[in-house]
This record gives structure tokens, sequence and C-alpha cells, in this order.
């Protein structure tokens, strides 16, 4: 599938993750009650695992931001690879946005983070060479979801809407002027609601 994807967990209120991320809560306070249903919930049901399966389905590149790649602000004054440990789950080249140049870090089991500091066109055209036609996807957070929506690059959106109200945090829709999106596939459970969007034709 060469399609641009994009696979979010949010909150009932709109946020993607929890105030105040930091090393200790990389998601923020309370951000973790929005992926119960692929972190071990009990609770979870078969149409948790579908969802799972399309969060996991190999992808050719990834884009993400700075601050889900890690919790370092600024220059890069310390050695940092990721929250993912030394086979992160990638498994394809990952083009991480941020202000300050880094050398490429290569991973085990293939993937390897490469930092564009001339934004997000850069960064996905890098993306989608890498790909070689095996699609792209949108990784978070928030700020480069923005960026991907209002550049009209995602193809298939997928939300997993916990019942959750985190009350503050990191939104993806903020200042995002048309959705552009219909359903094609929902899917419950007791941890989410599962809504998987095409771009509408």
């Amino acid at each position: 599938m060469s399609d641009t994807t994009c696979h979010m967990s949010i909150s009932l209120d709109g946020f993607v993750a929890g105030p105040d991320q930091s090393r200790q809560d990389p998601l923020g306070k309370r951000g973790r009650e929005l992926h119960g249903w692929h972190m071990g919930d009990p609770r979870a049901n078969d149409a948790d695992r579908t969802a799972t399966e399309w969060l996991m389905r190999p992808r050719g590149a990834y884009v993400m931001g700075r601050n889900m790649f890690g919790p370092i602000r600024g220059e890069w004054d310390e050695d940092w690879s990721g929250w993912w440990g030394p086979e992160p789950p990638y498994h394809a080249p990952v083009f991480v946005l941020t202000h300050h140049r880094h050398d490429p870090i290569p991973m085990d089991g293939g993937t390897t983070f490469h930092f564009v500091t001339d934004g997000f066109e850069a960064a996905y055209s890098a993306a989608r060479e890498a790909a070689g036609g095996k699609g792209v996807d949108i990784a978070g957070g928030a700020s480069t979801v923005r960026q991907a929506l209002t550049a009209g690059v995602i193809d298939e959106l997928t939300l997993d809407i916990a019942p959750v109200l985190l009350g503050s945090g990191e939104r993806i829709f903020d200042g995002v002027e048309s959705f552009g999106f219909e359903p094609a596939e929902v899917l419950h459970s007791p941890l989410t609601t599962h809504i998987r969007y095409r771009r509408a034709s």
C-alpha cells in the first residue's frame, strides 16, 4: 500500500497526550489511559486486536516530531536514541522533525532515525522517497499530525477514541480548518471506539 496513513489515540475532548510530558510521563499526565486497548488492559477484545494490527502494519517510512522521539529540548546535549530500546518497532527509516541538526542514528532491526531541519514538507518528501512505494506513516505527535492534515497528505486516518476526558494536553485538530475524511470502518470495545477514515473522494 502506497497510501499515507496516520493512527492516533485520542480522548473525548480531543487530546492525544496529557499535560506535562516528561521523561517519567512521555504521554503526559494520564496520557497512558488512551492506550490501554493495545497496552495490556485485560478488557481488550477482538476489535482492539484488529486495531492493533492496523497500528503495527509495516510501512515503508515514518515521519514524527521531535517531542515524540524523546524528552530533550533545544540543543542535543545528551545521547538519546528514542523510547523504544535497541530495536524500535518501525523497522524502516524514520524522519524526525527538529530545529537542531543531528547525525542519523541506526538501530537494530532496520530502523534509522534521520533528523530533518527543513520542516514538514522536506521530511515528508524524504520519507516518500525512502519508502519506495510501500507507504508512509505520520507517527505523531500532535504538531506533526496537524501539519500533515493541513498539507493534505494523509489518505487514511485512524482515531482510537477513548472514553476519557483529559482536560488539557496536546490536541491534533486545533487550527485544522477542514477535516476532509469519511468513515470507512468502525470497531468498538469497552476501552475505545476505533474509527478508520478515508480521504473523501
